[in-house]
């Protein structure tokens, strides 16, 4: 007597795929929401959303890998929302906030940062699904010139706050806030943003980063160290981190410690579809032929 055997799915199976695209979501929402701040003029509100959509970002990937619910489609929509995220998002908040009396030039600048994004996002894909981003980004990851230009816009628009500083923090913030200066650093670190994130060069993940080999008190030391500065001056330390890592990639290949990475597999060449009929011929779509 045959019986039949049926699988058993275990009931947390649907939460452990729905959770990490409900954050993703969360991603979606605050890059939604900065759009909407940017067109009502509250900059400061819509630099923040863009940081918070990037800590949702973060969260989505490690519980997704924490619960083991990776999947195609996480893939698919986290790299949608990122473009919405930090793609169109910060192209139409600098826009509005520095490039607006430039007319077409402000617009180009925008459009190039945004469709790079794009086109860093699709070869992510590309290469996740040949299975080549285990390591080190090829690229500067989408979410990092976001992040540093809403650190900026964040620190620049701050200026209430920023009354009673000390005169150095005070002399940064009159420099970086003057309407010269904003201009310049848009037309100058927006192009380099772009070119950064479709480029070959290679930034380190944090996904190697290892603590084996760092003493554990002198880590202890950098972490309060860096969490003064996060609470003193929040969006001037994320400035100048972003800064730095966006710069680590070109000084790391120039001093020759990393080298830059070949990424022509991703456009592989179109052969077509082959089908088996009932005879044992191979149809395909670019031609035919009988087998033997």
């Amino acid at each position: 007597m045959m019986t039949k055997k049926r699988l058993l799915r275990p009931k947390i199976g649907g939460a452990v795929y729905i959770l990490p695209n409900l954050l993703t979501t969360g991603n979606l929402f605050f890059g939604y929401f900065s759009i909407m701040k940017a067109i009502q003029g509250n900059f400061y509100g819509a630099a923040i959303s863009i940081l918070l959509a990037a800590i949702f970002d973060i969260l989505d990937g490690r519980v997704a890998r924490l619960t083991n619910g990776t999947s195609e489609f996480g893939v698919q929509y986290d790299s949608l929302c990122d473009l919405v995220s930090f793609g169109l998002a910060p192209s139409i908040l600098i826009y509005l906030f520095a490039l607006k009396d430039l007319g077409r030039l402000g617009l180009i600048l925008c459009f190039i940062l945004t469709a790079c994004g794009a086109l860093r996002l699709a070869r992510f894909n590309v290469q996740s699904a040949l299975g080549k981003t285990d390591g080190d980004f090829t690229g500067l990851p989408i979410p990092m010139p976001a992040c540093l230009l809403a650190c900026y816009i964040a620190f620049v628009v701050d200026i209430e706050e920023l009354r009673g500083a000390p005169w150095l923090v005070q002399f940064i913030h009159d420099g970086m806030s003057a309407t010269g200066f904003k201009t310049i650093f848009f037309m100058v670190s927006m192009p380099y943003l772009a070119l950064m994130m479709v480029s070959n060069v290679v930034f380190r993940s944090h996904k190697k980063f290892s603590f084996r080999y760092v003493r554990p008190f002198k880590l202890l030391v950098i972490l309060v160290i860096l969490v003064g500065l996060m609470t003193y001056r929040p969006a001037l330390t994320g400035f100048l981190f972003f800064f730095f890592y966006a710069c680590s990639g070109p000084l790391e290949w120039v001093l020759g410690w990393k080298k830059p990475t070949d990424d022509d597999e991703i456009f592989p060449p179109y052969l077509g579809e082959e089908e088996i009929d009932e005879d044992g011929r191979v149809e395909s779509a670019t031609h035919q032929e009988e087998a033997p």
